[in-house]
């Protein structure tokens, strides 16, 4: 069990001040030794944290079809039922709502069939509303951590990793764990990696998020090869840290994007979720992502891999929803051919000047 987390407040702006490098460099400690530190949120903040908790569980009360009812045939926004999500070869127990980008219908990039770009299926204006506030509060975080990061990282430029997610593919999974019961398996979610650059998650009182922090000497796949999951590694195997919750605290681990950008210095943070026995878990978990667009290449250059991560990001929902309707309409409009056009010849984010140790 992880009591001791180490919990940071932070400034109000950003800048190459001593106190801020310092903190950069104390938060990337806390991710080498714990793979995973806090955030403590201001009363704003906690107010909106709080409504979107409150939506969460108003959706989730709801009938399953009309909770069904929401299901985006564009994008891989909307309601995903119990069972519905595999982890390496095994069913879990979470119910989600996924919030990725709310593109119009007319949006020129809808009309053109880029992958993923399309409505978010709403259930109501109150639901749409408080998760917007949510995910705009925790983008501002968001980009403050990328900044602190790269100051701590000995980046030259402050907004090295923050100009990444410049009108970043940001988006959130809204989850719900029902008790376990008499269940025989506790299995919310199975061990894994997360795909994107930065997560940043609130969980309510009832506790269950497990995370694996980085062990000397042991391998990490690199999740963005289709050759090398993440899904499973480890399940079983000791350490696993119980993330206990606190009110008002936010949790911040690294995901497969700032592993991949720094070398595997930073390591993508292994996590899993179990099932409270009696108790029904809810949580937000919210990505800070690169934009759809973006063709990310390691900070230090000695190599010659990219990730381009609309494909990034289209090949992991895929892969996680191959019966999706998204995913068949992709499939059958030859959408993944726009992504290698984008792949080919669009701008592309270089990051310079890196810190002496890489």
């Amino acid at each position: 069990m992880m009591s001791n987390l180490q919990t940071f407040r932070l400034p109000t702006s950003i800048s190459t001040t001593s106190s801020n490098i310092k903190l950069g460099r104390d938060m990337i400690q806390a991710w080498r030794q714990d793979g995973i530190f806090q955030i403590n949120t201001e009363a704003e903040q906690k107010q909106i944290t709080k409504r979107a908790f409150e939506a969460s569980k108003r959706f989730f009360s709801r009938p399953l079809t009309q909770k069904a009812a929401c299901i985006s045939q564009y994008s891989f926004s909307g309601y995903v039922s119990r069972g519905e999500e595999i982890t390496a070869g095994k069913v879990d127990q979470s119910e989600i709502f996924t919030i990725c980008p709310d593109i119009p219908k007319d949006d020129w990039r809808a009309k053109a069939q880029w992958p993923c770009h399309g409505p978010v299926p709403w259930p109501d204006s109150e639901y749409e509303l408080a998760m917007k506030s949510f995910m705009g509060g925790l983008g501002s975080i968001g980009d403050k951590l990328l900044r602190l990061i790269a100051l701590g990282l000995g980046l030259s430029d402050l907004n090295a990793l923050a100009d990444l997610a410049q009108n970043g593919w940001h988006h959130m999974r809204v989850l719900r764990f029902a008790a376990a019961g008499t269940d025989a398996s506790s299995r919310g979610i199975g061990a894994h990696t997360d795909y994107g650059m930065l997560v940043i998650a609130a969980q309510e009182e009832v506790p269950g998020l497990y995370i694996r922090p980085p062990v000397e000497g042991e391998k990490r796949n690199r999740n963005w090869l289709t050759t090398e999951s993440t899904a499973g590694m480890y399940g079983d195997k000791q350490p696993w840290n119980l993330v206990m919750p606190m009110p008002g605290v936010l949790t911040v681990f690294p995901g497969d994007i700032l592993q991949f950008l720094t070398d595997s210095y930073l390591l993508s943070t292994p996590h899993k979720v179990e099932l409270d026995a009696v108790r029904e878990r809810y949580a937000l978990a919210y990505f800070h992502e690169p934009g759809f667009e973006t063709i990310v290449r390691p900070l230090n250059g000695k190599s010659g891999e990219s990730i381009h991560y609309g494909t990034h990001f289209t090949n992991m929902f895929m892969r996680c929803y191959p019966e999706r309707e998204a995913t068949r309409r992709i499939i059958s409009n030859g959408s993944l051919a726009l992504l290698e056009a984008m792949r080919s010849g669009e701008k592309q984010h270089l990051v310079e000047s890196v810190a002496e140790m890489f």
